[in-house]
């Protein structure tokens, strides 16, 4: 056999023993459930969270109550996100599911945020809203993002992908609500405004100053207000 023939069969044996290797990988989950345990001195470094010895386990670590109910809207930006994510409902660990209510008041929003672990659908169950995304950047830097947006009415859809930036906006003249679902236990948000002008430690202003053509007292006077996450 040629040094080349060699070679080619060393490579589809490998080939062989990768596909061995990924059909023993089972990224499942392997019981019937793994409620979190939320107990700090239990905490340990893994992706999500410890289970409850599952003869512990009761049906309360399943059920959480309340999206009944009206959020509070204080915020600035006139929204409440009311979340179920993990740390309100220790059994959703595992699951890669979450739902949470968001309540708007008349021309409230829900700022530009992303959620980097999740796709979105959103449900709007009451008043009118403006939702959309933003897509990444295109591969031609010369061309834009592009915004894909609906008004929604009751029982209108939305879906919001994976990682991409996106918002709702109440337009109407009366409250609105709106129930969404994510394909995590733990969604993650970066909502856009803190994120960039309220890091811990400021970025440096000169840095923000290019990257979004701002004058440096625009920057600083961004840098100096209170920025909060909206959940």
């Amino acid at each position: 056999m040629t040094m080349s023939g060699i070679n080619l069969l060393f490579l589809a044996i490998l080939a062989v023993f990768a596909s061995l290797l990924a059909d023993a990988y089972d990224p499942n989950p392997l019981q019937d459930f793994c409620v979190a345990v939320n107990d700090s001195d239990a905490a340990v470094l893994v992706n999500g969270k410890i289970c409850k010895d599952p003869k512990t386990v009761t049906a309360d670590d399943f059920y959480h109550s309340g999206l009944n109910k009206p959020g509070e809207i204080v915020s600035q930006y006139g929204s409440k996100v009311s979340l179920v994510f993990i740390d309100q409902l220790a059994g959703l660990n595992t699951l890669g599911i979450s739902i949470v209510r968001i309540d708007f008041a008349v021309g409230g929003v829900n700022p530009p945020h992303s959620h980097p672990h999740a796709s979105e659908i959103l449900l709007c169950t009451e008043g009118t809203l403006y939702a959309g995304f933003i897509s990444s950047n295109p591969s031609n830097p010369g061309d834009k993002n592009r915004l894909f947006a609906k008004i929604l009415n009751p029982g209108d859809v939305f879906v919001f992908p994976k990682g991409l930036i996106h918002f709702q906006y109440n337009l109407g003249n009366d409250t609105a609500v709106a129930i969404a679902s994510l394909n995590s236990q733990n969604p993650g948000v970066v909502t856009l405004s803190k994120a960039v002008f309220g890091s811990d430690p400021p970025v440096n202003p000169e840095a923000l100053v290019k990257g979004f053509q701002l004058d440096i007292e625009v920057v600083r006077k961004l840098q100096s207000l209170t920025w909060i996450g909206n959940g």
